[in-house]
């Protein structure tokens, strides 16, 4: 989260017009809370449960983030980027690719 705060990823964001799932580690990186960019599940606290429609937003939450951090680990597990030398624009087409392919190998 210190790096994120470091090198000003929600204004980066906002500024390309993106938006990004994160799990509960990142709750309160977002400094407009109006107009999220960085999307979080709810937090619950000693004094308020959380209810059950908040319950229900932090499943779907998860469930995104679930196929996107499935593709980065089969992509870690297979060792295809240890050697990737390349410009990154190239190197982030190649992982938007490999994850395109596998999350189709995934769902079948």
């Amino acid at each position: 989260m210190t790096t994120a705060r470091h090198n000003q990823i929600t204004a980066h964001l906002r500024d390309a017009g993106l938006g990004a799932l994160a799990d509960l580690g990142f709750v309160g990186l977002d400094d407009n809370p109006d107009d999220p960019v960085i999307v979080t599940g709810r937090k619950a606290t000693r004094g308020h449960p959380l209810t059950a429609a908040q319950k229900e937003a932090n499943r779907l939450v998860s469930r995104e983030r679930a196929a996107n951090e499935h593709g980065f680990a089969d992509l870690k597990a297979w060792r295809i980027l240890t050697k990737v030398r390349m410009n990154a624009r190239h190197a982030t087409k190649l992982l938007r690719a490999l994850l395109v392919l596998t999350n189709a190998e995934v769902s079948r």
